[in-house]
Parts: C-alpha cells; structure tokens; sequence
C-alpha cells in the first residue's frame, strides 16, 4: 500500500537545528507545532478572507488564528512561510461512488477492493479533499472496515463515510448497470424498514434511496415506500438523501420528511413551490452539475488540458476517453442538455431563495475523482453561485450535513485539514486547482510520490 502523507517535519523550512521526531509504524513522522503565516485566510464560514494570517497547528489541529504578528509560537515549532499564497479548509464531498474503476478500466464490481478504495482515497486527498461519503454503492464490509481503521488513525487519506447499500425497487437502483445490483430491494414497507434497521446497525451516515424510472425502463420507487424509509431512518437518528429526476418527485419526497438530495429535479426546473418547500423543512442539495456536463460532452473537453489533471491521468487515458465521445446517440444528448438547462436554472432559483446547498458530483464516464470535484466547483459558480458561496458548500455546509464538529472550517480544536492554494480562488474560483500541498490531521500528503506512482501505473 502506498503511504499517502509526509509530516510537518518534511517540510524544507524546517530548520537544522531541529531534532527530527521518529516514524510511527506508517512511515510517518509528527512536528508537534508549525506556524503558518502569510497567506490570505479563507476560514470556511463565508466571513471575510484574512490577510496576512498566522495559523498555529499544534499535534494536528488548529489551535490559534490571528494575523501576522499576533500569534506566538512554541519553542521548536517551524515557521512555514506563505505570503501570496492562499489557505483555505479541505473539501468534503458528500456524493462519491469510489472504488470500480481500477486503472483506467471500466468500471466492475471484481474491481471493489481494500487495495483500489484507498487508491481513490489518495486520489481525493491529493485534490485537496478531507473527506469524502460513498453515497450508496459500498457492498459487503470494506468500506465499514476502512472507516474504522481511519478513525483509530491506522489509516490516511481522505477520511471516508459511507451510506452502504441504498434502497430501491428490485433491479432499480443506481443507473449504472454495474453498481445497480449492489442496492437494497424495496417492495413492501416491511422490507423498507428492515433494510434501514441493517444499515442503522452498521452506523451508516446517511440513508439514500432512489425515486427514479430511468426514463420509464424501471418501477418507480412508491411514496409508501419511501415514507417507510424516511421514517424508519428518522427512528435511527440517521439523515436520509433521496436520489430524484422530476419535479414532482421532489415536491413528495420533501413533504415526505426526507433531509437532502443527491440531484436537482431534471425533467422540469425547480420552481418557486419547490425552493419554498425546501427552505421551510431545511433540505439541502447537491447538484451534481458535473454528471450533467459529462452526459452533453460530444467532443475533447478543454479541461483534459489542464495541468493538474495531467499530473494524475495518462494522456492516452484522456485521448481514448476523447475518442468515445463522438459516437453518442443524438437523441440523448438533445434530452442531456435539457436536463443541464432545468439543473443549471434550478441551482440559480434555489441558492437566490436560501436554499441549503451543498457540494457532491456523483460519478460519469469522464469522472477523475478529486479532479471532477473541482470542475464541479467551477460548474457551480457558472451557474450563478458565487466562488464564495460554493466554497461553503464545499466545506462547512457538507461538515455539518455529516456532522463532522471538528472539520469544515478553519479555527481552534478543529482537524488541520486544509489546502495551500498558489492564487486566490475566490477572484477565480478554478484557483481552487492550482495547489500547492495539502494537510490532513496536521500531516502533508506527499502529493510528488503519489504523482510519480499513477504515472508509472499499468493502463488497460
């Protein structure tokens, strides 16, 4: 298994004066203190970028903010200089579907293994991520097991959470034909809440079921059902993310009780009915923008260019993924770009009403975990969101959503996850993939090994 962080005390400001700490079992070595200043500051919380900040991290976490000047460290502890650049939280995403594509191959279920799971969890933690919820497509025990093993500190990466197996009708879950089987079969209110006891045994952190006939191919999931599920998870303390395609849907399931979506309504635009519904029982949502994107992409997108793409994706990877665009059927993609126009509007009407949105991209034939999630961003603000506000979703709103206390934000007693930004993502929000190094619990991830070890992996 390839280790994916560095500690403080790798750092080259570190002075030679200083003793080296030894390595833990992982490879792993932990500066108790590192002062960080210079950078602009961009806490999380949508307040006013700091200039000329000093963060204090102290056995991984946060522990003092203030300005240059201001915040004195502890003897030994490093000054890491950052002046122009800009530090911002780590990034959560709550809708993944990691682990079954193993090295640029379609994707399979033999592909759902410890050794590829924790591929994409460096993947994400290079990309800035802290943490990340594989939202309904985690057969079998792994994804339980990896859970704990980060929790007790055995394990790096992004933090990983997991909704395990979502519910639906019989053959009717996920869209992908590959991760469909692994869903719960729905067909009576008893197996509704069987299921959502099971998974409330497990712990999951969230329960998700889809309401969704993929264009009239599959049964519908009944309100009767779903009422069962929102209510049974409700019983459990556990918040429930309804996967929906129409506007109707929508209007049911939230009536319904349930908390959040994995999608915006798609056959029609969110209405002013549907964003007053919402914002009254506080759901959120996340949009998803980038699965759209990918479902109207008919020729080589420009972002296949991008640097830091290239930095974890072989070009022939790009250039035969380049090649199977041209040959979709035109009727989907004239029904695709519809779909994005309803999803594009629908985010704009909902974010104006204050509508709780927060960040996820699903999955698509063009994803690149940890990178699809930063054209997300970008997708988001296009679609009239401010760099700002997106930045929120992305961190603070999608720590609360999880209930994570100790991450989200930027401030004492929460988890030193965060990102070292070369240019300020809130004057471009496509800043936010011009990084520099990232930190989870305290530890810089060695983004350079992990670069080096993806290029020189096998292609199929």
């Amino acid at each position: 298994m390839l280790l994916c962080v560095l500690s403080l005390a790798a750092l080259s400001c570190r002075s030679a004066s200083q003793e080296s700490a030894a390595p833990d079992d992982l490879g792993r070595t932990s500066q108790s203190a590192a002062l960080f200043e210079g950078a602009r500051l961009i806490v999380g919380d949508g307040s006013a970028p700091l200039e000329n900040s000093a963060v204090l991290v102290e056995n991984g976490r946060f522990t003092r903010i203030g300005k240059m000047g201001e915040v004195e460290p502890p003897d030994g502890a490093l000054r890491v200089e950052l002046n122009g650049k800009t530090l911002m939280p780590a990034l959560i995403a709550l809708h993944a579907h990691p682990g079954f594509r193993k090295d640029w191959s379609p994707e399979a279920l033999e592909n759902y293994t410890r050794e590829n799971l924790i591929d994409y969890l460096n993947r994400y933690a290079y990309y800035g991520f802290g943490a990340i919820v594989a939202l309904g497509t985690d057969s079998g025990e792994l994804a339980f097991e990896l859970r704990e093993e980060q929790q007790t500190g055995e394990l790096g990466g992004a933090r990983l959470y997991t909704a395990g197996r979502a519910l639906g009708p019989p053959d009717a879950g996920s869209g992908n034909p590959v991760m469909r089987p692994i869903a719960y079969d729905v067909e009576t209110e008893e197996d509704a809440r069987k299921s959502v006891q099971e998974l409330a045994a497990k712990k999951v952190n969230f329960v998700k079921f889809y309401v969704d006939d993929r264009r009239k191919t599959v049964p519908k999931l009944r309100p009767e059902l779903y009422r069962a599920i929102i209510d049974e998870a409700h019983k459990h303390a556990l918040r429930v993310v309804a996967h929906v395609y129409s506007l109707s849907d929508a209007k049911d399931v939230v009536r319904a009780g349930v908390d959040g979506f994995s999608h915006l309504p798609r056959d029609e635009q969110a209405d002013d009915e549907l964003a007053a519904l919402m914002k009254e029982h506080n759901v959120f949502v996340m949009p998803s923008l980038s699965l759209q994107e990918a479902a109207i992409t008919e020729q080589r997108p420009s972002w296949f260019d991008e640097p830091s793409l290239r930095e974890t994706v072989p070009a022939a990877v790009l250039d035969r993924w380049s090649g199977s665009l041209a040959a979709r059927d035109r009727s989907d993609l004239e029904r695709a770009r519809r779909d994005y126009a309803n999803v594009q509007r629908g985010l704009a009407k909902l974010n104006a009403a204050g509508v709780r949105i927060a960040f996820g991209s699903d999955y698509s034939s063009l994803h690149i975990f940890g990178f699809s999630e930063h054209r997300e961003m970008e997708l988001m603000v296009a679609a009239g969101m401010t760099p700002h506000q997106v930045i929120v979703a992305a961190t603070r709103t999608a720590a609360d959503i999880l209930g994570l206390s100790d991450a989200g934000m930027i401030g004492p007693g929460k988890s030193a996850d965060f990102v070292v930004l070369a240019a300020n993502p809130l004057d471009n929000i496509a800043n936010s993939r011009r990084i520099e190094s990232v930190y989870l619990r305290g530890q810089e991830v060695d983004r350079a090994a992990l670069r080096s070890a993806w290029m020189a992996g096998p292609l199929r």
